[in-house]
């Protein structure tokens, strides 16, 4: 058996980070199209303009990126970033004063 099991330092989270205009209806149209895309391709929406999605290895979240890359629209700042899921493990999130807890993460089936 291979070494490379699934653990938390090889199974990844892709974070998408995007500022779109949306002055115009053209512009809505696009930044709605590019969210829909993003729902399409896996990622949910952390916060506004802010999508995640679960990979599990370094090489689909290289795919996914890589499909990110073709959907950018053309105005527009957009920033991925990619963790394991052990750093994405320490992650603290507050609602208002209360923390919350991080939901379960997705179960992986492993063939081999």
């Amino acid at each position: 058996m291979s070494d490379n099991r699934l653990n938390a330092y090889r199974i990844m989270w892709l974070f998408v980070f995007f500022d779109l205009p949306v002055t115009t209806k053209s512009e809505r149209h696009t930044a709605t199209h590019f969210r829909k895309f993003l729902e399409k391709d896996g990622f949910t929406m952390m916060q506004f303009s802010v999508y995640i999605r679960h990979c599990a290895s370094k090489e689909s979240a290289e795919v996914h990126t890589s499909r990110i890359r073709n959907n950018i629209p053309d105005k527009g700042q957009v920033s991925i970033l990619s963790v394991t899921d052990k750093q994405y493990g320490e992650i603290l999130n507050y609602w208002g004063s209360q923390s919350k807890s991080l939901g379960e993460t997705p179960k992986q089936l492993e063939l081999f």
